[in-house]
């Protein structure tokens, strides 16, 4: 499968299990740590779009502190998963850029986008179902 197929097939995919006896750590955990978390999600797909100084980043993703912006961008360029450019002005200018590794996770978050949206009404009828059975279970 290509890194551009975003078409879902009806049946699960052939995975090997991460973190079992007898099969070594796959490094999936490590990944989702990081693009698994909402704001760095939303920071890349903004970032897929051009770069981005941080203000404009702050502003366009909605709800997130100027702290857990710097965190994200931090946590992303630690990854090499953004780049980050400090122009020689005064006062100094920095943007943030997506790396070719960056960009390549934007096909797969799309798919996800893509998948989400597909799926949501069926999901939200799930739960509607779900809560209606179990109304005491805590999880909403």
């Amino acid at each position: 499968m290509s890194v551009r197929h975003t078409d879902v097939t009806a049946g699960p995919a052939e995975l090997e299990p991460c973190g079992q006896p007898g099969h070594p750590e796959c490094g999936i955990r490590d990944v989702l740590d990081r693009v698994g978390d909402k704001w760095s999600v939303l920071v890349i797909v903004e970032l897929a779009n051009g770069a981005r100084r941080f203000r404009q980043l702050q502003r366009a993703i909605e709800g997130i502190s100027q702290r857990m912006l710097t965190l994200t961008v931090r946590r992303l360029e630690r990854d090499g998963l953004v780049l980050r450019t400090v122009h020689p002005t005064v006062p100094a200018q920095v943007d943030y850029r997506l790396t070719e590794t960056g960009a390549s996770l934007t096909h797969l978050v799309k798919a996800l986008a893509d998948w989400s949206l597909e799926h949501r009404d069926t999901i939200a009828r799930a739960r509607q179902t779900y809560d209606a059975q179990h109304p005491d279970n805590g999880i909403r």
